[in-house]
């Protein structure tokens, strides 16, 4: 009967060298395995443990080697060229793992978020006819990133007790006790001297400008005490790039593009992070903090919706003071589709729905990008078609 139950989890291939002459050594070797892992098997409920001792057993055979070091390398083949950014930080040396995290590098939706305003910004500067400037863009990546990851630090830092108490954050460095609030605070201004480095790449009026926004970043973690509306003042502080992209390229703010722009940010900012705040909504109440989501409670649809339309609205002004073209109202008819369409089908009962809409923002930041850019380039055309019908007059 174990001889049966061991050769029906067996390759046919397997079958036929047993079979054909190494039977009675195999079953031997096989009947330890299988008795030294059926302790395993009740503790785990898994089938898993017996594989991996089955296969080292193999091993040790030399008959059996092809078969099971081939599945080895097709099963774990696939995981070994993952580079999500989880991956990245799980695969670095583990005293700086805690940092990493810290700074949530393994998860970079805030990065894309904080960006992707600058992003417009820039490219709606750019000449016409020309591609955004590569340098800013990668200038102002490396800035987003460690931004995100400084106001991440000070975040953490202030709520260290309240993420104690949260199951989602009970793990983050702080909270967990993996990084001292010294330490912390170190650390913290390492990346806001490297982000000033970033910061003196630019001209005066762009270093002036995002200095400004230092006592944004500061402050917005203290607004969850004080506000229901703490998400529009991390609106106010993640769009400021909405500012200093135009001025990085240009020297200054064409204010009638970038206050709408900025805006327009702002209204967006207040979408997304009033649907990912839904998550946390049952121990915020607990623990005594306050958000939009905990503002508008079963309204919250309609008051998004309003937000939608205010942010519509801005891009509309922005685009038509910066002589965009047909690419971009055509893109930004798109980006409205996606927006109602995340809050139609919006559940912010469950918190997995709140976090796959949330991300998918990222995804609509990046279209509104690639309409500016080929709205822009859309101009040259249009000009070139002007001066034709002048020549021909």
């Amino acid at each position: 009967m174990l001889a049966a139950k061991l050769t029906s989890q067996l390759p046919l291939d397997t079958l036929r060298r047993i079979h054909h002459g190494t039977s009675y050594r195999c079953l031997y070797t096989l009947s330890n395995i299988f008795l030294h892992t059926e302790g395993r098997r009740t503790r785990d409920a898994s089938l898993l443990s017996d594989s991996s001792a089955l296969r080292r057993g193999f091993y040790s055979q030399s008959a059996f080697r092809p078969t099971f070091r081939l599945r080895d390398t097709q099963q774990y083949g696939r995981r070994s060229i993952s580079l999500s950014a989880a991956t990245i930080v799980n695969s670095a040396p583990r005293p700086i793992q805690p940092y990493l995290r810290l700074m949530r590098l393994d998860k970079p939706i805030g990065t894309w978020l904080l960006y992707l305003p600058c992003a417009w910004s820039i490219a709606l500067a750019a000449d016409p006819g020309h591609l955004p400037h590569l340098g800013i863009l990668t200038l102002f990546g490396t800035g987003a990133l460690l931004m995100r990851g400084a106001g991440c630090t000070i975040n953490d830092m202030w709520d260290k007790d309240f993420d104690k108490k949260v199951s989602r954050t009970a793990t983050r460095p702080i909270a967990s006790g993996e990084i001292s609030q010294r330490q912390a605070l170190v650390f913290l201004g390492g990346q806001l001297s490297l982000a000033l480095c970033v910061l003196s790449c630019l001209n005066y009026y762009s270093i002036a400008l995002g200095a400004a926004s230092l006592s944004l970043v500061i402050s917005y973690p203290l607004m969850k005490r004080i506000t229901y509306w703490p998400q529009f003042v991390l609106g106010l502080t993640f769009n400021w790039g909405a500012l200093l992209g135009w001025s990085a390229v240009k020297g200054f703010c064409d204010w009638s593009v970038c206050l709408p722009l900025y805006f327009s940010g702002v209204m967006w900012t207040l979408i997304y992070d009033t649907i990912y705040a839904h998550q946390d909504k049952d121990d915020d109440v607990k623990i005594g903090v306050k958000s939009t989501a905990l503002r508008f409670q079963e309204q919250t649809k309609p008051w998004l919706s309003g937000f939608t339309v205010a942010m519509l609205s801005g891009l509309v002004v922005a685009g038509v003071n910066a002589e965009q073209t047909l690419p971009y109202y055509a893109v930004l008819s798109t980006v409205a589709v996606h927006l109602t369409h995340q809050i139609y089908t919006l559940d912010i009962h469950k918190p997995e729905d709140c976090w796959k809409k949330f991300v998918s923002n990222r995804n609509l930041g990046l279209l509104l990008f690639l309409g500016i850019v080929a709205g822009n380039l859309w101009k040259e055309r249009r000009e070139n078609l002007l001066q034709n019908e002048e020549e021909v007059r």
